[in-house]
């Protein structure tokens, strides 16, 4: 899936690079495409309880405002990415930097979850 999005990262950087270059400026270099943030979504499966949830991994790492926003915040460390946690059990993983980055996290989270016994 990253490849495909790559490739249609280069063909939308090409068509701004001919629309600047049709409007005069010159380009002079070919421009360097680095991925600094992937976001994917996943499914836990189940509905799962985020107030609990908030209690169990600790309030050093989570974010967790029902008030302000509906979804859960935990940040972890390794691999440093973002995710947010919804009581309908899907989540969404941003910061990555790599693929392997989110299976990680959701792994991780998928393992505490259950392992807190907040996931069957």
């Amino acid at each position: 899936m990253i490849g495909k999005s790559l490739e249609q990262v280069k063909l939308a950087i090409s068509k701004v690079v001919k629309q600047i270059e049709a409007a005069g400026i010159v380009i002079k270099t070919t421009p360097k495409i680095e991925v600094q943030n992937i976001v994917a979504s996943s499914d836990l499966g189940s509905k799962i309880n985020l107030n609990s949830i908030a209690i169990s991994l600790g309030l050093e790492k989570v974010e967790y405002e029902p008030e302000q926003f509906p979804g859960l915040v935990y940040r972890l460390d390794v691999p440093k990415v973002v995710v947010l946690l919804f009581g309908s059990g899907k989540l969404v993983c941003t910061g990555a930097r790599k693929p392997e980055d989110v299976e990680i996290a959701v792994e991780k989270i998928t393992q505490e979850l259950r392992g807190a016994g907040l996931l069957p």
